[in-house]
């Protein structure tokens, strides 16, 4: 692989400079809120270099997302190396990160109705490409699990799936973190144990 030129160094570390501050800004104000003034202020650069990089806000939105699909593909990674490790744990090793992620405020919030942004995904190839092979993989871990008896095999995959998914936006953590009364490891803890274990006690 060739070396990059110093000018595409340079391009490369300020754009990577764009999407952690998006990436932060997503996570404290959400899509709505943020603004493409916000983040180049965040950056020091001028809106008009930012464009350069990124033609609009969704696009900003849309690349915090690879960045977290390659993230979480990472985890995936981590866990898929382990032996000896039954299916439900390693689903629990990444959920675990997923919520913890949040807590630190790292996690960007994204509405779930917004044409733009959704175009926006949906035109990605990179996004859809992390996003298929993460949804494999984590699929994968719940048909063992569902085998291993560790999840209810009536329940088709993909809701099983959509759930884990949706711990990523969950806002039951932020809202016991606020409150102050407990530690972001007892929440997390908490929120794997209702994701995976459910409400119902054993002597149920």
């Amino acid at each position: 692989m060739s070396r990059l030129s110093f000018r595409e160094q340079v391009l490369r570390v300020r754009e990577d400079a764009i999407v952690d501050a998006v990436n932060r800004l997503l996570a404290e104000k959400g899509f709505d809120l943020m603004t493409v003034d916000q983040v180049a202020a965040e950056v020091g650069i001028a809106k008009a270099s930012l464009y350069k990089h990124f033609p609009s806000k969704e696009a900003l939105a849309a690349a915090a997302m690879v960045r977290l699909m390659q993230r979480a593909l990472a985890q995936v990674a981590q866990q898929q190396v382990r032996g000896g490790v039954r299916a439900i744990d390693r689903l629990a090793a990444v959920v675990r990160w997923a919520l913890t992620l949040q807590l630190a405020g790292e996690m960007p919030s994204l509405p779930s109705q917004n044409s733009t942004l959704r175009a926006e995904l949906l035109a990605s190839k990179e996004y859809l490409e992390l996003l298929l092979r993460l949804s494999e993989a984590l699929g994968e871990w719940i048909v063992q699990a569902q085998a291993d008896g560790d999840i209810a095999a009536a329940l088709p995959p993909e809701v099983v799936l959509y759930t884990v998914y949706a711990r990523a936006c969950d806002p039951v953590p932020a809202f016991l973190k606020a409150g102050g009364n407990h530690g972001d490891e007892q929440i997390v803890d908490w929120m794997l144990a209702v994701c995976l274990d459910g409400l119902r006690g054993a002597g149920r």
